[in-house]
């Protein structure tokens, strides 16, 4: 981070904390209304794609980061900022921006056989707002994910580029569309789930070393005393600042794939509906990752080529699609060259 991102970090703490002292809990228009204006002035978004973002946001009754009445984050901004000062953490990266023409994104490709200049596309380092010592936005619906990556000129990664992003090697989509001819979605996604989960188990790995650790990644925080699963009024979305924990890295340079926060993916059942292939229509509900309480529960498998049940399935761009206390998602772009 660049002395400006900090200082910009620094006034969104410092106006969220402020009020918290003097016993007034910010509203969800006030949370909203401090995340924009860090976006605006960390990507450098336009007036016309915040107004886009803003009304995307306008069009949810939950997305930001966390209800705030209950939500008890258990690091703020300002701390995760200090920390990483003084561990010499400096997260721009001037490389990665040439490259993928904005900040913090990587780039993906495969170590073995290329190097980052030939990607042909990126994703983001973080997750939305994609922003370090920020908080990731959640409650938001896999749609809602998708339209904001189209607002800042990006868009949904497909399922295969995330764990590429996460296991350091980004293969060729590996997708076997045969196994969706002639079955429902449910069929096609658990017989694609099974053989693709049984080809990479014997290679599996997390973003930062061949096994599960505690205490590498945002996962040590704990769920609301009353969350029963999915409740607004009850569960906290209880996350840490983005990039809070430097060592939770891949060999791609991207952060917090494992922790913090579940993300929301496109999983293809036909080549037109990638992401990566310029699909405007998109696929199927994927999440990846885990979330902030892994340390102490581990809720399912969170490898990085691990492709989950049809958990709460639809299309990504389904106006119901699920959103959740513990559900992110960040944003891939696909490079012209």
């Amino acid at each position: 981070m660049t002395s400006r991102h900090l200082v910009v970090g620094a006034t969104l703490a410092l106006s969220l904390c402020a009020m918290v002292a003097m016993g007034e809990t910010p509203t969800l228009a006030e949370q909203r209304r401090e995340l924009l204006r860090q976006m605006q002035e960390v990507h450098g978004l336009s007036a016309e794609q915040t107004a886009r973002i803003a009304q995307i946001f306008a069009g949810s009754p939950a997305m930001g980061q966390g209800n705030p009445a209950i939500t008890r984050h258990p690091e703020s901004p300002d701390q995760c900022e200090r920390n990483l000062q003084q561990q010499h953490i400096e997260y721009a990266n001037p490389l990665f921006e040439r490259i993928c023409g904005g900040k913090f994104m990587a780039p993906l490709y495969d170590p073995r056989k290329e190097s980052p200049e030939q990607a042909k596309a990126c994703i983001d380092q973080f997750e939305f707002p994609d922003i370090p010592c920020a908080y990731p936005v959640i409650w938001v619906k896999a749609r809602e994910a998708a339209e904001l990556c189209d607002a800042e000129g990006k868009r949904l990664c497909d399922a295969h580029e995330w764990e590429g992003a996460c296991q350091g090697e980004l293969e060729a989509p590996d997708y076997e569309f045969q196994r969706a001819i002639g079955v429902s979605p449910e069929v096609a996604i658990r017989n694609m789930r099974a053989a693709h989960n049984r080809a990479y188990a014997a290679t599996k790995r997390w973003s930062y070393g061949p096994e599960f650790r505690t205490g590498v990644c945002a996962q040590a925080s704990t769920k609301s005393p009353d969350c029963n699963g999915g409740n607004w009024a009850k569960c906290g979305s209880n996350t840490y600042p983005a990039g809070s924990f430097p060592g939770c890295r891949s060999p791609l340079d991207v952060y917090d794939l494992n922790g913090n926060a579940a993300e929301h993916m496109n999983l293809p059942l036909d080549p037109s509906q990638m992401a990566s292939r310029g699909s405007q229509t998109l696929g199927y509900t994927e999440m990846k990752g885990s979330w902030f309480i892994f340390d102490t529960y581990r809720a399912h498998e969170d490898w990085c080529r691990w492709r989950a049940p049809y958990w709460h399935g639809s299309r990504v761009m389904d106006p119901h699609s699920h959103a959740n206390y513990h559900l992110s998602f960040r944003c891939c772009k696909t490079l012209s060259k």
